[in-house]
């Protein structure tokens, strides 16, 4: 048993150190998003202007991602990544020195947010094609558990790192632990990890590699179809992550501690749902089981949220609404590994990216949108009614809770629609 440990260590070494440096990364890159987020919502106390933040990292991202495929293709992974979150990195400092130096404003962080997300846009893909080149294939689930563990981790972590040192010593000290971070993953990429590469040649244009990657989903309709049914269930939860703010903070039960508190509970419901991705056997439809649990999902949180003002039911809301998001994912990730060749991965992820994540942006302006200028308006107006006033509450944040609910009704009906699509493939891989 020692042995096999040890041989399983040998085969998984440079996937376990690119995976907890990353991972580590992402953890300070988040916590100095999330301390971002409450320091404008602070600063204008707009759930739209604060969802702007957001969107300014996932329009580019969107946008280039096809492109953005076919050049990493093109190049060595490794140096791609390395480029990349070096370029991130300046970013970050840009806003640390605005900051130290009283001069940090809202459009400062839209402008670097924006480049900071036109760098994801290539970074993200090549550390997907690394993850694989890195991992022999009878570990893919195994190491799709292990990425479902650590980013549960970090979003307990974050919320929880992120509000608590921004309260003891504010946004420079997140900014700081965010850099020390980075300087970890980087150093670990650049000397102890070896990435292989397939060969390509790169005379092919951008273009032509491009529209590779567009072919192969035209000719597997599965994938395309997955990628749109998820692509549904982004435009709901990034419309609930923007309302998500306006809902808690003002509430007199609420605020920046309680968010983090509410937000981290995501992280323990996926912490478990990774744990009960390793136990359970191999589905016999992995298609279904995507399905099924994204229904679930978006058709419990929202409602839980919309009629409670209960701390300790926002937590529970969190837990059952992403619990089962570990096992989609799970599922999701050996459907798209197994299906796509290694070569062709970079550029078909690339515009999975795109079709995937385009409803990102769209949901955040939607969100936020709705609970600045519809549904808080409207609250304000009718919220004395004694029926709206028992469901949502009064004042500033029973628009958001409003909300809610919408969400809850339109993510259902999504899913309904969207799902009848998939019930006609089936995978038993």
């Amino acid at each position: 048993m020692k042995l096999i440990k040890k041989n399983t260590y040998i085969e998984l070494r440079d996937f376990l150190i690119l995976w907890s440096t990353q991972g580590l990364s992402q953890l300070g890159s988040s916590m100095t998003g999330f301390a971002l987020s409450l320091w404008l919502y602070e600063q204008t106390g707009s759930s739209l202007r604060t969802a702007t933040l957001t969107i300014c990292s996932y329009a580019p991202y969107v946008v280039m991602s096809v492109f953005a495929g076919a050049l990493t293709d093109r190049f060595d992974k490794k140096k791609v990544m390395l480029g990349c979150d070096a370029f991130a990195a300046v970013c970050t400092m840009l806003i640390f020195i605005l900051f130290r130096t009283d001069c940090l404003t809202v459009w400062h962080l839209y402008v670097l947010n924006v480049v900071s997300g036109l760098m994801n846009t290539v970074q993200q893909p090549a550390s997907e094609v690394a993850m694989t080149l890195v991992t022999p294939e009878t570990y893919y689930q195994k190491t799709s558990g292990l990425r479902s563990l650590s980013g549960s981790l970090i979003s307990i972590l974050n919320p929880l790192l992120a509000t608590s040192l921004y309260a003891l010593a504010g946004l420079n000290a997140v900014i700081a632990v965010d850099i020390t971070s980075f300087s970890v993953a980087f150093l670990a990429l650049l000397f102890f990890i070896r990435i292989p590469e397939h060969k390509r040649d790169k005379r092919e244009r951008v273009l032509t590699l491009a529209k590779e990657g567009l072919m192969f989903l035209q000719e597997n309709p599965l994938i395309l179809a997955l990628i749109l049914f998820m692509a549904a269930v982004n435009l709901v939860a990034s419309a609930f992550d923007a309302a998500l703010p306006g809902y808690v903070l003002p509430n007199p039960n609420g605020g920046s501690s309680v968010l983090g508190i509410v937000t981290s509970c995501s992280g323990v419901a996926m912490i478990i749902g990774s744990l009960i991705v390793s136990i359970l056997p191999k589905p016999k439809d992995r298609v279904k089981v995507i399905y099924r649990t994204m229904l679930f999902s978006l058709g419990t949180e929202n409602f839980l949220l919309a009629f409670s003002r209960d701390p300790v039911v926002w937590c529970i809301g969190q837990i059952i609404g992403w619990v089962l998001v570990p096992v989609m994912s799970a599922n999701l990730d050996v459907i798209l590994r197994t299906s796509i060749p290694v070569e062709l991965q970079g550029r078909v992820y690339a515009c999975r990216n795109t079709f995937q994540f385009f409803t990102i942006p769209i949901g955040l302006f939607l969100g936020g949108f709705m609970v600045d200028h519809v549904c808080e308006p409207f609250m304000e107006v009718y919220g004395d009614a004694s029926l709206l006033t028992t469901l949502f509450g009064s004042g500033k944040g029973s628009g958001a809770a409003l909300m809610m609910l919408i969400l809850g009704v339109s993510g259902s009906f999504l899913c309904l629609i969207t799902g009848r699509k998939l019930k006609k493939y089936s995978y038993r891989k």
